[in-house]
């Protein structure tokens, strides 16, 4: 695979990516299932079976590369148990803690936006 040129546009968004703190964090998190897969999480350690069962419409493998992701970031602690059958846990880190605050005041907003929207859509009826 050939080297990135300075100066495209990938390379350019790369750069402001991780100039922004804002930026840089939506892509940490951002996606369809990890802010759920971290809310799942917010009460205590999870078994994959648990966290599968409590995420409907995700698939094993969806689950596996978002945990996965997840840990390489730093926002899940993956904790495998030497037993038969082997058992993985998965927690939040520290500097994920740190993100629920954030995401409940972003559901609130969520829920905020999405009945404003229905009642435009509504009077535009």
């Amino acid at each position: 695979m050939g080297r990135i040129k300075e100066n495209s546009t990938n390379n350019i968004n790369r750069q402001y990516i991780h100039e922004c703190d804002l930026t840089y964090a939506v892509c940490k998190i951002g996606g369809r299932w990890k802010l759920l897969i971290l809310d799942k999480l917010k009460d205590g350690k999870l078994r994959f079976s648990e966290l599968k069962k409590s995420i409907s419409g995700i698939t094993e493998r969806m689950l596996t590369l978002q945990l996965r992701e997840l840990e390489k970031e730093g926002l899940l602690k993956r904790t495998v148990h030497a037993q038969v059958p082997p058992r993985v846990d998965y927690e939040l880190t520290e500097i994920a803690r740190e993100l629920i605050p954030i995401w409940k005041v972003l559901s609130e907003w969520g829920g905020k936006h999405r009945d404003l929207i229905q009642k435009q859509e509504v009077s535009e009826d």
